[in-house]
């Protein structure tokens, strides 16, 4: 420790006695989980200091790496008694800032918890660790012909606890539902430090359902040990329709028509032309040239329903003027296809050096009219958009596409990321719909819902964690109940080894 890191601690709020607990914390941390599991280096704190959303940062005071269920138990219980606030951390690729640290607190990294504990093909059950990324889930039942239904597009990275944390979504979510649709049992550790079980396992419980509301509640009433999930038998054929189309709203028009034929596909995506663009570059997916837009239709089950419906969808995709219809059942052609949407996030980065992920929704019948509002925003404000969504249910991911380097560039794009938000109220729309409201869209709830509304939602929050502890500072608009104040400051602050500061 230099002696600049030394005066600072001393100096800081709390002056030697908050140096003290400080120390003690750590010294604690260090007990549970071993001296190499617990971080207080600067340049490591860095590692973690925001999730997939870069533009959200706040360095965390420590960083606790436990490995066992108890574990995080311990270190829960520790903040809880020291009155430190903690974030659970997964695999860090959510979008809403939801797993951004707390700068005076602690960090809680699950990342090491990824081992699937169980396997019941019989009962179509899985025993997971928040660790395990949604992927390996598939990859270890699919010997079963079973699979797990949940995909977002980060499904290769992301963690299960984190996606249940989100409630996740993703491209086949129209026809198998998001995570909660998918989530039997949770072991969760409740913001006083002790382990419990939500759910039985089976999916069917009586009372109040306090697994659908952890789910989704993005770490603010606790932290997820395990994980007791579902698993779908694999359809017996998979059908994949790429029509291309001169324009977004003709593309609209064959999603809106294949609803009202009475089928429900497993995913129905779209891309408009600048995320094509992208992914060209990225992955050469081979789209239809000079498409203005790219409708993916994704049909499974028995083969002859399959196979009646594909001939339907085809030929609602021609009547809605698609340029180019094409149709692939092997697998190695349908994931080539795939790999054009499944990279468009990232792909925008050839485009612009940062951009805004947004995730409103609008009724599947309002698609047009906003995408419409949204061509009009994007230009009037000067800053390029990138449309990429889930048709089938109307949520929306426009990728604002900015210059941070530019003075000004990063508020404007806040500001158009914001007036689309605007728009997908005014249409009868959500703030989110897979993503979380996390750090980023807390200021938008209000546009939402009432303050009645808000105090009720958080009443449950206080039910679970009156102190306030657990990830402090995200979903609601602050300050609300349980004590929540604004700023940064939440009293006399002790300082960790290393000269990182804790509460």
């Amino acid at each position: 420790m230099t002696d600049t890191a030394l005066t600072e601690m001393m100096t800081a709020d709390g002056g030697e006695g908050g140096v003290a607990r400080a120390t003690a914390l750590v010294g604690r941390m260090q007990e549970i989980c071993g001296p190499t599991n617990v971080l207080t280096d600067p340049l490591e704190l860095r590692t973690y200091e925001c999730d997939g959303l870069t533009s959200h940062r706040a360095t965390p005071a420590v960083v606790v790496l436990p490995s066992t269920a108890d574990e995080v138990a311990s270190v829960v219980r520790t903040c809880a008694d020291a009155g430190v606030p903690f974030v659970a951390r997964g695999s860090g690729t959510g979008l809403s800032g939801g797993a951004v640290p707390h700068h005076e607190g602690v960090l809680i990294v699950l990342s090491r918890m990824r081992a699937i504990l169980e396997v019941d093909p019989v009962s179509r059950r899985a025993v997971v660790e928040p660790g395990v990324t949604n992927l390996a889930v598939t990859e270890a039942v699919r010997q079963y012909g079973l699979f797990y239904a949940p995909d977002p597009s980060s499904q290769v990275v992301c963690s299960v606890g984190g996606n249940v944390a989100e409630n996740s979504g993703g491209a086949h979510c129209l026809k198998h539902g998001f995570t909660v649709n998918h989530v039997l049992g949770l072991e969760i550790v409740t913001p006083a430090g002790k382990l419990t079980w939500l759910g039985d396992g089976t999916g069917v419980g009586n009372g109040y359902d306090l697994l659908g509301a952890f789910t989704g509640s993005e770490g603010t009433l606790g932290i997820v040990t395990k994980i007791v999930v579902k698993l779908t038998p694999a359809p017996e054929v998979v059908h994949l329709v790429l029509a291309g189309y001169e324009s977004l709203e003709a593309g609209g028009r064959a999603v809106t028509d294949i609803i009202a034929a009475g089928i429900v596909p497993a995913a129905i995506e779209m891309m408009d032309a600048l995320s094509i663009e992208a992914a060209e570059a990225a992955v050469h997916c081979n789209y239809p040239a000079g498409a203005a837009a790219v409708l993916l239709v994704e049909l499974d089950g028995p083969a002859a329903e399959v196979e009646a419906e594909l001939a339907t969808v085809q030929a609602i995709c021609e009547r809605a003027g698609a340029k180019e219809i094409r149709a692939a059942d092997d697998p190695v052609q349908r994931a080539g296809i795939w790999a054009g949407r499944k990279s468009a996030f990232a792909a925008v980065g050839r485009l612009a050096p940062a951009y805004i992920v947004q995730d409103g929704v609008v009724p599947r019948t309002a698609l047009g009219d906003v995408l419409a509002t949204i061509s009009a925003l994007s230009a009037e404000a000067g800053i390029r958009v990138a449309n990429v969504f889930h048709a089938g249910d109307g949520n929306l991911h426009p990728l604002v596409l900015y210059n941070d380097a530019v003075p000004g560039e990063t508020e404007a794009a806040e500001v158009l990321s914001g007036a689309i938000l605007d728009t997908c109220i005014a249409h009868g729309g959500s703030i989110t719909g897979e993503h979380g409201v996390g750090l980023d869209k807390s200021r938008y709830m209000p546009k939402m819902f009432s303050e009645s509304d808000l105090d009720t939602m958080q009443l449950v929050r206080c039910a679970f964690d009156p102190a306030s502890l657990c990830n402090p500072g995200k979903i609601f608009p602050t300050p609300r109940l349980c004590g929540e104040v604004p700023g940064h400051r939440r009293g006399p602050r002790p300082a960790a080894p290393g000269g990182m500061e804790i509460f």
